[in-house]
């Protein structure tokens, strides 16, 4: 007597749904763990600090997961992953509108900053940009001393005539060229890489600047977060402040979210124009949001742009500002 076997194509589907569900699973695990970091605020350590900076990528993906497992009735799965993403889009959204502004009623200021790619960005470009736009404050990271010379050659110093420069070989210098007079201060805590800072008189309004440019958290997640805790927080009862450079870290870090947190506001952010990433300046990695200007809560922020730079692997971020 024998027994009759089942038939292969039941099989095979069986498999095949086995396989799709694990599959699933792991994308799923991956997804969730990405997306807890964010919503409880936890940076990790470099390898999680870098996928963090993906976030919209992440939730992006997190939303097409779970419309993909409820298409094909893993509810469960799609059910947690569809909810956790809708959440994470949720603190997301707000970075694409802009917010109420203070009452400021003061002096204009325009401040720019650009990471110079090891002193490898067009500086005639710059010098440009500074002109065209009528920027009032430089803020320059991965300043050269080679590069520095060529600033001088271009022409920035007669547009910005005073300067608060620490150019350093790599990517190690930073500094601020201004157009109203610098008072040179030391405002941000220990780095590896230059932070230089300055009080600038605007016509008889003290603001004090810094140049961010700590280190990149997949260097030493340790590091950045020692040296975003360095940098100084605004001071409602003295000069205006205003931190402009490359912070290597995006709104979806919570380090970053610490320091707006005690008062700063993102000038992108403000403008409704937090999607704008400024690295890389190519498609590859996927660009993100890491170039910022953070101005005290009595300023008013007027305007925001992304401008490209040749030869930069970041795209430099201007803010055109009211000074209370």
């Amino acid at each position: 007597m024998h027994t009759a076997e089942a038939p292969a194509a039941p099989r095979a589907r069986s498999y095949g749904r086995n396989l799709r569900m694990i599959a699933l699973i792991v994308l799923a695990v991956a997804f969730l763990e990405i997306a807890a970091l964010r919503l409880i605020g936890v940076d990790g350590n470099r390898v999680t600090a870098a996928l963090l900076a993906l976030t919209p990528y992440w939730t992006i993906g997190g939303l097409l997961l779970g419309g993909f497992s409820l298409a094909f009735r893993h509810w469960w799965i799609g059910g947690i992953v569809l909810a956790v993403a809708l959440a994470v889009a949720g603190t997301l959204l707000p970075r694409a509108f802009a917010s109420a502004q203070p009452a400021a009623h003061g002096a204009h200021l325009r401040v720019m900053s650009s990471n110079q790619y090891l002193g490898r960005a067009d500086v005639k470009t710059i010098v440009r940009l500074v002109r065209d736009n009528k920027v009032d404050v430089l803020n320059l990271l991965e300043l050269t001393p080679r590069e520095a010379g060529e600033f001088e050659r271009a022409g920035l110093f007669d547009v910005l005539p005073h300067r608060v420069f620490e150019p350093r070989y790599g990517g190690a210098g930073s500094g601020i060229a201004s157009r109203y007079p610098l008072t040179q201060q030391s405002l941000a805590g220990p780095s590896l890489m230059a932070q230089p800072s300055a009080r600038a008189d605007v016509n008889g309004t003290p603001v004090e600047i810094v140049a961010v440019h700590p280190i990149p958290p997949t260097t030493d997640a340790a590091q950045w977060k020692k040296e975003m805790g360095g940098l100084p927080r605004p001071d409602s009862g003295g000069p205006v402040r205003v931190l402009a450079g490359d912070f290597n870290s995006t709104v979806d870090h919570a380090t970053f979210r610490d320091l707006l947190s005690g008062g700063y506001t993102d000038a992108a952010l403000n403008r409704g124009e937090g999607f704008k990433p400024t690295w890389p300046s190519s498609f590859f990695p996927p660009p993100v949001t890491i170039d910022h200007v953070l101005v005290d809560p009595r300023v008013a922020v007027d305007a925001y742009r992304v401008l490209d730079v040749p030869d930069s692997d970041h795209r430099a971020v201007l803010a055109e500002l009211t000074l209370p």
